[in-house]
């Protein structure tokens, strides 16, 4: 539309310029003619260098719309690794303190025998002979005391076992604890190069933002100016109006055009990168987070209300991503929400992400499925709410999006 008003107020006021002449306007008039057309060719040739440097900016936005797709994929994946190592750490740690108790047993019954041994041990044989008890019990006695060394061998063969076990256990808890403590490492770096490419992908935005605007704002100016014009652009209201419909088909055609090509540009990087295996699915779309998923649609919820999403239960500052490819319809707190993201999809859908820790998107800004859009929060252990709506109603995330029906947006 900047392009297509700029254009316009060249073709008006060129066409203005001839019709001046040819009517002998009086000399103020051309000299303000003239002033304006100066005016408009700088700002076209200011326009030229903007476009290029937006260009150059599109391409940077698109690599790193790319790459923080697939870092966000490899972090959930690395996410995922370190939930399995940490559970496997915790069946190693119970089997620890079960294999101390058995320990702890066998070395306890060992202590009652060898106590009861020594106490034999002390009485001398006389002492036995002449001991007042009946022969028979004597006999018994010394046939109990046979029978308790194999017996106080085999505890003590189960006593170093146990501690053989307890010491190869120990070696691999160690083994386990540093693996989770590498991966643990290995996922911060992750999450914090995911928050480098955010922040650089929104500094991008800002930018080219901030050369459109300034745009904008030379041809309104411009604009204002030529408006001054009133009497003469009355004559040519006509071919105005005219060269308003032609350029706005253009216009479209070229905006469809540069849009497609811009998603194009964003798929192609994302294909052309070492990616990461393929994020959890959900009906054709991308899950927004890693995770248990605790709450299923149709399921009652905390509160003993249907659910009509999904809550999932992720890991601390995690990385949300978009589940499919829309815009940003709104981005910030909403009341019992929390941080509340709403995207718009083709076809009449709506995904609503709620409970974020921080939303990395803003209104306006289209992103593609797997894009971050947000992380959860950064302490304990934080749920996200996703809820999948046609037409403002909601329905099963697994259905995923089907394929339009004459709906329309919604």
């Amino acid at each position: 539309m900047r392009r297509s008003a700029l254009a316009l107020c060249l073709l008006s006021l060129s066409a203005l310029t001839g019709s001046a002449g040819a009517q002998n306007k009086p000399a103020e008039a051309k000299k303000e003619l003239q002033e304006v057309q100066r005016d408009l060719k700088s700002a076209d040739s200011r326009k030229s260098e903007l476009d290029a440097q937006a260009e150059t900016l599109e391409k940077e936005l698109a690599d790193l719309r790319a790459r923080a797709i697939d870092a966000a994929a490899k972090q959930r994946e690395q996410s995922d690794e370190l939930a399995r190592l940490e559970t496997a750490l915790e069946g190693l740690n119970r089997d620890e303190t079960e294999r101390l108790d058995r320990i702890e047993t066998h070395r306890a019954a060992l202590a009652d025998l060898l106590g009861a041994l020594q106490r034999l041990s002390r009485l001398p044989p006389e002492a036995m002979i002449a001991s007042p008890q009946p022969p028979a019990d004597t006999l018994k006695s010394a046939l109990l005391l046979r029978a308790a060394v194999p017996e106080l061998k085999e505890r003590a063969d189960a006593l170093a076992a146990e501690l053989k076990d307890l010491s190869s256990l120990r070696e691999k808890l160690a083994a386990q604890r540093t693996k989770t403590e590498k991966a643990a490492a290995s996922l911060a770096v992750r999450q914090k190069d995911l928050a480098a490419l955010v922040a650089r992908r929104e500094e991008v935005s800002k930018t080219t933002d901030a050369e459109r605007a300034q745009l904008t704002r030379q041809v309104a100016t411009l604009a204002g100016r030529a408006s001054d014009l009133k009497d003469l652009l009355e004559k040519l209201e006509a071919e105005r109006q005219a060269a308003i419909a032609r350029q706005k088909k253009e216009e479209a055609a070229r905006r469809a055009a540069a849009e497609a090509a811009r998603e194009k540009r964003a798929r192609d990087q994302v294909a052309g990168l070492k990616r990461a295996p393929t994020p959890p699915q959900l009906g054709g779309m991308v899950a927004p987070v890693g995770g248990e998923v605790v709450i299923r649609y149709g399921q009652t919820d905390d509160v003993g209300a249907v659910s009509r999403g999904l809550t999932y239960r992720g890991r601390a500052s995690a990385a949300v991503v978009a589940p499919a490819d829309g815009a940003v319809m709104f981005a910030g707190p909403f009341k019992g929400y929390g941080l509340l993201l709403i995207l718009e999809h083709a076809n009449g859908y709506h995904s609503l992400l709620s409970g974020l820790g921080r939303i990395d998107a803003q209104v306006g800004q289209r992103v593609l499925g797997g894009e971050p859009v947000g992380v959860m929060s950064g302490s304990g252990t934080p749920t996200l709410y996703f809820e999948l709506r046609r037409g403002g109603q909601p329905i099963n995330p697994a259905r995923g999006l089907a394929a339009s029906d004459g709906k329309g947006q919604g």
